[in-house]
């Protein structure tokens, strides 16, 4: 009988060192986003730094559909809550775009400035100021450590607030980091500095779903082993309790490159994101 146990946190942790030209990323989503939010911009339905706070980095830029948009999707960027910022993903809005919805995409004031449980609270502010902005349901979609913050909005003790838990139709959560304690074995938690009480209220996995969630938990198949247990382990446990959920391993995609099919309007992540 074999067993396989985490010794080395930062290695399971670690993306960029295990794909072949890994260190390409996250440069090579710069021209790509930029080019979108020009060609936007042109057309008119881009606006661009919109404020939702006071911090900041309190900013969203809100991509438009022709037309009236069919609803608001959020897209909440990864980065171990350390890194990054909302120019480096706009061109993920495309298919979301395509297919009629508005897309949004915040900024949040970044550890160590910043606690985890400080940014959710900055996520739902954003949310909450979008979805003054554009009617309809409202779908959340987060990468990495976005997808623990999409994920935490719709729990029982979420910071957001109950009529826009409402408006909210659908989660998918992208490589998620949904148990934050294996986290603070991290070299990197220095700087996080998440703490036995913060990983018991803000990871996901370790809360109770509210009651009308839908939840999908979408990884790549080329991910490391911990990504791929946290995806599968999100969606089990609030099986248990009530939500309707659905994991998916998409074959051959890593950490960077499962983000791709969010610029395609057929892809089967994006088709899975907008299912009604």
């Amino acid at each position: 009988m074999s067993y396989f146990r985490v010794t080395d946190w930062d290695a399971a942790y670690t993306n960029g060192a295990y794909i072949v030209d890994g260190d390409q990323w996250p440069a090579a989503w710069v021209e790509p986003a930029k080019s979108f939010r020009d060609r936007l911009t042109t057309a008119g339905r881009a606006k661009l730094d919109l404020a939702y706070g006071p911090a900041e980095r309190n900013r969203f830029d809100l991509f438009l559909p022709e037309g009236q948009p069919r609803g608001l999707v959020v897209f909440v960027h990864g980065g171990y809550w350390l890194q990054l910022d909302k120019s480096y993903w706009s061109h993920l809005a495309a298919g979301s775009i395509a297919r009629g919805y508005a897309v949004a995409i915040p900024s949040y004031t970044l550890c160590p400035e910043n606690r985890i449980a400080g940014i959710g609270k900055e996520i739902a502010a954003a949310i909450t100021k979008a979805a003054e902005l554009v009617g309809g349901p409202i779908v959340l979609t987060g990468h990495s450590a976005g997808g623990q913050l999409v994920a935490r909005m719709m729990t029982t003790t979420s910071p957001l607030g109950e009529t826009i838990r409402k408006r909210i139709r659908h989660i998918l959560a992208i490589s998620g980091l949904h148990d934050l304690r294996p986290i603070m074995r991290r070299s990197m938690n220095e700087q996080l500095r998440i703490d036995d009480a913060e990983a018991k209220a803000e990871s996901p996995a370790l809360l109770e779903p509210v009651e009308t969630v839908r939840l999908t938990c979408w990884v790549g198949g080329a991910e490391r082993a911990e990504f791929v247990r946290q995806n599968a382990l999100l969606a089990n446990i609030w099986t248990g309790l009530g939500a309707a959920t659905e994991v998916v391993v998409e074959p051959d995609k890593h950490h960077y490159s499962i983000l791709d099919g969010l610029i395609e309007a057929e892809h089967p992540l994006t088709r899975a994101l907008l299912a009604e």
